[in-house]
């Protein structure tokens, strides 16, 4: 019982720290970045939400996929240690 309280909590926290630092995160490479800022400059923010967003889109899904691999494994490690119990 405490294992699972206890992986729970890890899971819990990897999540948390992903979700704090999905900030960071919200950056491009070094020639999207100065295209952008000066876009910006210029007052056309528009085009500089739209790429950013792209962007964290674009990212997303890795996350996820491992998300679900993760939980697969999950069920299927705990089915297979509840068959051998």
């Amino acid at each position: 019982m405490k294992q699972s309280v206890f992986r729970g909590f890890i899971f819990l926290a990897i999540t948390l720290a992903f979700v704090l630092i999905a900030d960071a995160t919200y950056a491009q490479c070094s020639m999207c970045k100065a295209v952008l800022e000066s876009n910006m400059e210029s007052g056309e923010s528009t085009l500089a939400n739209g790429i950013n967003n792209g962007i964290v889109y674009l990212m997303i899904f890795p996350y996820l996929l491992a998300i679900v691999v993760g939980i697969l494994l999950y069920k299927h490690m705990k089915k297979q240690n509840q068959a051998s119990a």
